[in-house]
């Protein structure tokens, strides 16, 4: 093992050509230098200077030296560098998962993001509330936004960020789809599309439960995965579906998007978007992007009231 001591007290030598002068750019004495080259020389056990009286030069063995150890250090330093960048939250990877309906505050708090944080790499991956548990708890994520999972892993921390109202989302020929409102207990006798429980148990029940308040279970002919693909089948005529609010921001043919009417406690007919990461992991980017998603979150709110 050599040391970088040692190749940088080499490289002073080497393009001093003067031990006198590269002791005294390196603050040292001369004789501790010379003995540090001659440690060099024998950990390497070929010489690396031709010396004489009056004058120092580089054997063709030293030459060839310098260029290496030039590197090496050149590569350290960047190794420092980018630790440091790392370590400061200014650099490294940002691995991001998120539900779909985020769309609306996912996009704002990126584009902050990389304005503040350029050097951060951001791999971002749509995925449903219980696949991003799964991937933040095997490291694959470093935070994800999500719903109200219903069981909550135990090392991982969480994060409300925006509440938004359940609508009734209805086909436009709906015979209820001309009301301003919807009474839930009115879509009894209807088909409705969920999604699979065991990809988001918080919601699924809470959607469960919503219907029950009403008076009925609701009869699930159809599941699917994404929001997007319900509101789809939903437009197709095969049922009705109760979705977060978000999802009517974005307008789509076929499906008429309606508050609904139950007496209910704010937190059943309200869904969360939250921030969950894992609490026992470190990462400086990681909450300086939850830092991102506060105020984003926050200036929605503002607008939104």
């Amino acid at each position: 093992m050599i040391e970088t001591r040692l190749l940088r007290q080499f490289i002073a030598v080497a393009e001093e050509l003067n031990f006198h002068r590269a002791a005294e750019r390196l603050h040292m004495a001369q004789p501790p230098l010379s003995q540090a080259i001659r440690k060099l020389e024998d950990t390497l056990g070929l010489p690396l200077f031709e010396r004489s009286n009056r004058s120092v030069a580089l054997m063709p063995a030293g030459a060839a030296f310098l260029v290496s150890a030039r590197r090496v250090l050149a590569q350290l330093d960047e190794g420092i560098r980018e630790a440091q960048a790392v370590a400061s939250g200014k650099a490294g990877r940002l691995a991001i998962s998120f539900v779909g309906t985020a769309h609306d505050l996912l996009p704002q708090a990126l584009r902050r993001f990389r304005a503040e944080y350029p050097g951060i790499e951001l791999i971002l991956r749509e995925a449903t509330t219980g696949e991003q548990l799964a991937a933040i708890t095997a490291g694959e994520a470093d935070i994800g936004l999500m719903r109200q999972p219903g069981i909550m892993v135990a090392q991982l921390a969480s994060e409300t960020l925006l509440r938004e109202p359940i609508l009734a989302a209805l086909p436009d020929d709906h015979p209820l789809a001309g009301q301003e409102s919807i009474l839930l207990a009115a879509l009894a006798g209807d088909d409705f599309i969920g999604t699979p429980r065991q990809l988001g148990i918080g919601f699924h029940d809470q959607i469960i439960g919503l219907c029950r308040l009403a008076g009925f279970s609701p009869r699930i002919v159809q599941e699917a995965r994404q929001m997007q693909t319900v509101a789809s089948l939903v437009a197709s005529g095969l049922g009705v579906a109760l979705i977060p609010g978000s999802m009517a921001l974005m307008p789509r043919a076929g499906v008429a998007f309606r508050p609904i009417d139950i007496a209910a406690p704010p937190e059943m007919t309200h869904i969360e978007l939250i921030a969950a990461w894992d609490g026992t992991r470190h990462s400086l980017a990681r909450d300086n992007f939850l830092a991102v998603l506060r105020q984003a979150a926050s200036d929605m709110r503002s607008i939104s009231n």
